[in-house]
């Protein structure tokens, strides 16, 4: 499966992007933008890459630059619910070279047309820091709402963070 925009294209993740998925995973400035931060083995990152293709409810693609192949970063539907028609959206540029071009913004419309379009969901949802202003900017344009904040849901380098839960629904996307 692939997923094409004008810059990038969704493609599925192979054994191939392991080593590139695993110096992102491990860089902890750009971690600390979504999650605490936490050494992974190598070990453990495999592990992980092995289980979530076992899985029913996640739907992750690589972002790759259209012209080159290469590989700038990861999205995905997880927690993905057939009864509910809903699921939760992340995504990643960890190739910082490749961040605040845009292709962000692509992707995640790519990521929503899957969802709405392929896989008949009917609302999307995601969680982020109300400190990441980047992605909440991103999302916002997108047509993402707040729906609520989390307070200091999250503790971060030593301070409490809130944590913003935005959604968009399928009839408020715009193709």
């Amino acid at each position: 499966m692939m997923l094409k925009a004008e810059h990038v294209v969704l493609t599925p993740l192979g054994i191939e992007d392991l080593p590139t998925l695993y110096l992102w995973i491990n860089d902890r400035e750009q971690v600390l933008f979504n999650a605490p931060y936490k050494p992974v083995h190598e070990s453990q990152h495999r592990a992980w890459f092995e289980a979530i293709q076992q899985r029913n409810d996640v739907v992750i693609f690589g972002i790759r630059l259209l012209k080159t192949n290469k590989l700038i970063g990861s999205c995905q539907l997880h927690s993905i619910s057939n009864i509910h028609r809903s699921a939760e959206l992340q995504i990643r540029i960890g190739d910082i070279v490749e961040q605040d071009k845009g292709y962000g913004t692509e992707a995640v419309s790519l990521l929503l047309k899957h969802a709405f379009n392929d896989l008949n969901l009917h609302r999307v949802y995601l969680h982020v820091f109300n400190t990441n202003t980047r992605a909440l900017h991103v999302y916002e344009k997108i047509g993402f709402e707040i729906e609520g904040m989390l307070r200091e849901a999250v503790y971060i380098d030593g301070k409490y963070i809130d944590v913003a839960v935005m959604r968009i629904m399928r009839d408020e996307y715009e193709y």
